[in-house]
């Protein structure tokens, strides 16, 4: 979409984001981000990120045009498509989310509890490289991906490129699994179990989020 914006008497023109489908995840945990702050700030930080607006001229808008703009953007965000896309393409290579989560071990659910202990908004790159890994096998809509050995950190950079609307698909998806993991988890494990459902559930949740219904 284009936006005028008019300065010393010139119009020039300006990109801005229309589909959340076009937001990667990079940009998501900035727009978190702004939200901790004032609520110009927030609306300076948001602009940015979802345009090609330099930060100097949003400074110089009319409150008035910064509401138009924010109150579109509000709108893109919450027309998103929640349905969990299980292969993904970055870069070239195919990821695939975890086949069956019910054979999730425990060193894999461990990192995710580490992780979203550290702070979800901050550490979703690393979640989704958790439960996204390389395709090994594939047959159609049946896979196979890569054991999990812990070593991340290379993909969860590259999945900063990764789509914010099948980031948050991936939370609700892996938000309603801990729900039903904590009816028959050990008693001793329960207690944090929901607690982790509960942080996903308020994190996805937010403005920038999805809502877990």
């Amino acid at each position: 979409m284009k936006v005028k914006i008019k300065k010393k008497g010139k119009k020039k023109s300006y990109n801005l984001i229309t589909s959340w489908a076009d937001v990667n995840l990079e940009t998501w945990i900035k727009i978190i981000a702004a939200q901790t702050g004032t609520k110009t700030k927030e609306a300076r930080e948001t602009i940015a990120a979802m345009s090609d607006i330099p930060k100097s001229l949003i400074n110089e808008m009319a409150l008035k045009d910064v509401a138009i703009i924010m109150n579109k953007l509000s709108e893109i965000q919450t027309e998103k498509n929640t349905e969990l896309k299980k292969i993904i393409e970055i870069e070239g290579q195919f990821y695939a989310f975890h086949p069956n989560l019910d054979d999730i071990t425990l060193g894999e659910y461990a990192d995710i509890e580490t992780f979203i202990k550290a702070g979800l908004e901050k550490s979703m790159p690393e979640i989704m490289a958790v439960l996204f890994r390389p395709i090994t096998e594939r047959e159609k809509d049946v896979y196979a991906i890569e054991a999990y050995d812990g070593k991340i950190a290379i993909r969860a950079e590259k999945f900063k490129q990764m789509s914010a609307e099948q980031v948050q698909s991936a939370l609700v998806f892996f938000w309603r699994f801990v729900i039903n993991l904590s009816q028959i988890m050990p008693s001793f494990l329960v207690e944090r179990t929901q607690e982790i459902a509960r942080e996903l559930k308020m994190k996805t949740s937010q403005k920038s989020g999805v809502g877990l219904a």
